[in-house]
């Protein structure tokens, strides 16, 4: 139903307004129980079990939605129903801003990409909590932390623990976006020096609230895909040395090359979907080779598909996320990827995705050894 009449209908609208109706419209059926359970009895009770353990959270199946398309954390209940094992919300910043100005979102059909530069637009953190606050959690809640626009780069660290502070109660892990290509030099806390500063005030902050609430809440740091191959050696260093729980890899790309026939390959932004899958599943190996499972990774970037997750999961992670795949295929392609997933952990003999997972890493190493 949604690839052959509501895709077509919400690709007649303005990216962003197509965006802005579809979050209308899943937050008004929030508050309906019975359509709820309708759509449950389409999408969620169809994907099968599949549960994994990364940060140590037990998520019922390994696909989760990407921040991005609930910033405000108000369609919790509608989205949770697609059968996802966890949300992540967000981008959230201390305080409410408008972010770019638009237009800020462009849709590239026949290459199945987005290009954005959205900006970090957010009604702030107290209509964020409150939101949550007013939601019965069904399933894992990640929140994805940002600066405001206005906060010297020198003092970002502020912006990240206000977010951890004032929302530790609410969620099951945070991610600590430094990789969004929209926010002027926000990537350069991705440089050795600014982020094993970051790290170090974050992970003491994060410390200080385990302590006072006698929980541990895991901290998740997002990367980009357009940092250099030699980087991740010392990234997964600093990882390590701050003992950071996950790592999400990877956000948009600014690098537009693979787009480049396109009317819109010019737009500033950065660009998800199906160019961005072969440079995330590389940045995934990456990264694998460097923390030999020491931190878990989360895959994001391009994937549309099973055969795109297991790519992704064989490669490095632990699980995956989706955006840009979801928007163009709809709440059916939960099912598809999770079932196709779990067939993948039969067929292996495993009892596990990560049993599965392995035997798959050990038989490409052996292949590539003869």
């Amino acid at each position: 139903m949604y690839k052959n009449l509501l895709r077509p209908l919400l690709f007649r609208l303005d990216p962003e307004l197509a965006h802005d109706f579809t979050l209308d419209w899943l937050s008004r059926a929030g508050r309906l129980p019975p359509l709820l359970s309708l759509l449950r009895r389409i999408y969620g009770d169809k994907v099968p079990d599949l549960p994994v353990e990364v940060m140590g959270i037990t998520f019922p199946v390994p696909l989760g939605l990407a921040a991005g398309l609930d910033k405000g954390a108000c369609c919790i209940s509608a989205l949770s129903t697609f059968g996802f094992g966890h949300l992540e919300l967000g981008t959230v910043t201390p305080q409410p801003q408008p972010g770019n100005p638009p237009p800020r979102m462009f849709r590239l059909p026949e290459h199945q990409a987005i290009i954005n530069r959205m900006g970090f637009n957010s009604a702030g953190i107290r209509p964020f909590l409150e939101n949550i606050a007013n939601t019965h959690k069904q399933i894992p809640l990640g929140i994805n932390l940002g600066k405001n626009a206005k906060t010297p780069i020198a003092q970002a660290a502020d912006d990240y623990i206000s977010g951890l502070r004032q929302l530790y109660l609410y969620a099951d892990y945070f991610t600590i976006n430094i990789s969004s290509p929209n926010t002027r030099n926000l990537r350069d806390l991705q440089s050795e020096d600014a982020l094993d500063d970051l790290l170090g005030q974050i992970m003491n902050v994060r410390q200080e609230l385990a302590e006072e609430f006698r929980r541990q809440v895991p901290v998740a740091i997002k990367i980009a895909p357009d940092l250099a191959n030699d980087s991740f050696g010392v990234l997964a260093e600093l990882f390590i040395k701050h003992k950071v729980d996950a790592v999400i890899a990877t956000n948009t790309t600014i690098d537009h090359s693979a787009v480049a026939d396109n009317d819109l390959a010019d737009e500033a932004g950065g660009l998800s979907g199906r160019p961005l899958k072969d440079r995330a599943n590389e940045v995934v190996g990456l990264l694998y080779r460097e923390l030999q499972g020491r931190i878990p990774i989360i895959g994001v970037g391009g994937i549309f598909s099973a055969e795109d997750a297991w790519q992704r999961i064989v490669s490095g992670a632990e699980m995956v996320q989706i955006y840009t795949g979801f928007i163009y295929n709809g709440p059916a392609v939960v099912k598809e990827i999770v079932s196709g997933l779990a067939a993948r952990v039969s067929e292996s003999g495993a009892n596990t995705l990560q049993e599965a997972a392995a035997i798959a890493r050990q038989e490409h190493a052996a292949n590539k050894k003869q």
